[in-house]
């Protein structure tokens, strides 16, 4: 995916460079840093728009991040600088202040660390400009949705035609395919707008993920590609992983390894690749919420959907800008979204099966094996499950992790095995006071 970074500061060319050399992975085709009104700008930029979209651009010097429903854009317009973020969080940002009390940004937080140590994320669904942050959108909710679960079922599937259209429309693209049911539904609509669509799974040999990815890629018939993984594959992994990630979060780490390998094969094949994310926050995918109260399933979907921005949806955009690729992320379309929040709470968890009005959306166009499967954890699916936790009990002790556990900001790790990816993390960014922009999965087990 796209990059960006800048200073508000002139004669900093050489500096944006410096942290534009951070983001190289971000942009393989180009970059270009530029100075106006005492403000620098620098972008890299992929190969999917290199014309538009991606670069400095217009009468007014802008670096933009955009792909339809993500963007993260800097722009300079009557010498102040503007800076704004999609609402859901899918392009990444962040700023801080320089030495010389300078704003700094950039699309991830390795490109900041060479003027600041002081990090904090850009607010998703904001705009700064003139000194202060404001809301991009004012407007109030709109009520549930009105009719059948069978009028409803099929506007829902309008709706998922179209944002997958408008991701895939004149793009050579794949799919990361882990067999779920959300990214199943990414790669069938997509399949009729791609004279050829890739497909991406990786998991452990006999891995549940790996068995129902083939069943959907024979449906669609899709060029398939299975990426086997050992648990030496996931060890080797990690470094690059955690560096890319910028994080330590031991569920979020553990769902990206499988998810690196996958985007490692793909950027080999496409410059950009569909994922299934964001589905189970919209249409309650999750197990725990069968044990809420169906009326405060809403008011909990709203809180796991506005926790992507750092977790899960960072996984995806970090997962694929590693290796040069832009993740398509068709659940986060604007107009989906706002249709998805309306649909009643009953019709997303109906007589406890998740997704059930997503599922009776997608009903003929998929495998009924794959409709129907329940959910399972990223990394379980994958056949990762513990593997991991299990290898970091073997090489960190019950002392170590009691010596190490709390961080210099007041953080306990959960876990050995996050204490061995802190250790990782600590050797690529260094100690860091404040690690406020670093997302926590909700709900995280706890060491006693």
């Amino acid at each position: 995916m796209p990059g960006i970074a800048g200073i508000t500061a002139p004669r900093t060319e050489a500096r944006v460079g410096r942290m534009l050399d951070a983001l190289s992975h971000r942009g393989p085709a180009g970059r270009a840093a530029e100075e106006a009104d005492g403000i620098t700008l620098g972008v890299v930029w992929t190969t999917l728009q290199p014309e538009t979209g991606d670069r400095l651009q217009g009468e007014h010097l802008v670096a933009d991040e955009t792909s339809n429903s993500r963007f993260a854009r800097a722009q300079i317009s009557d010498g102040q600088l503007l800076l704004e973020r999609d609402p859901l969080g899918v392009a990444p940002l962040y700023y801080g202040t320089t030495a010389e009390g300078h704003l700094c940004f950039a699309s991830e937080v390795k490109g900041l660390l060479s003027e600041t140590r002081e990090v904090r994320e850009f607010p998703p669904g904001h705009r700064y400009t003139a000194g202060r942050f404001e809301s991009l959108d004012g407007r109030p909710p709109e009520p549930p949705l009105q009719g059948s679960p069978e009028r409803i079922a099929g506007d829902l599937r309008l709706h998922l035609e179209r944002a997958v259209a408008r991701r895939v429309a004149g793009t050579a693209a794949g799919s990361w395919l882990s067999g779920g049911l959300d990214s199943s539904t990414m790669a069938a609509l997509a399949r009729p707008h791609l004279s050829r669509l890739p497909t991406f799974a990786a998991g452990f040999a006999g891995a549940p993920d790996l068995q129902y990815a083939r069943a959907v890629a024979e449906h669609l018939d899709t060029d398939h590609h299975e990426i086997l993984v050992t648990l030496e594959d996931l060890v080797e992994a990690l470094p690059e992983v955690i560096y890319h990630l910028e994080s330590f979060d031991a569920l979020l780490v553990r769902s990206s390894l499988v998810n690196f390998l996958a985007s490692r094969r793909a950027g080999d094949h496409v410059p950009a690749v569909l994922s299934g994310e964001a589905g189970d926050e919209l249409f309650a995918g999750y197990d725990y919420l069968r044990d809420l109260p169906t009326e405060d399933l809403s008011a909990e979907l709203a809180d796991i959907t506005g926790r992507l921005h750092n977790t899960a949806l960072q996984r995806v955009d970090r997962s694929a800008a590693a290796y040069g690729t832009v993740a398509f992320v068709g659940f986060t379309d604007p107009d989906l979204v706002d249709y998805a929040r309306r649909i009643p709470a009953e019709y997303k968890l109906h007589n406890g099966v998740e997704k059930w009005i997503l599922r009776r959306a997608m009903e003929d166009s998929l495998p009924a094996q794959v409709v129907h499967r329940r959910k399972d954890k990223f990394w379980s699916g994958a056949g990762v499950q513990d593997l991991v936790a299990r290898y970091a009990e073997e090489h960190i002790s019950d002392a170590d992790f009691r010596r190490e556990r709390r961080l210099s900001n007041g953080w306990q790790l959960h876990s050995r095995e996050e204490l061995m990816y802190y250790r990782t993390f600590r050797e690529h960014f260094g100690d860091l006071d404040d690690l406020s922009w670093m997302g926590r999965t909700k709900g995280a087990p706890v060491a006693a």
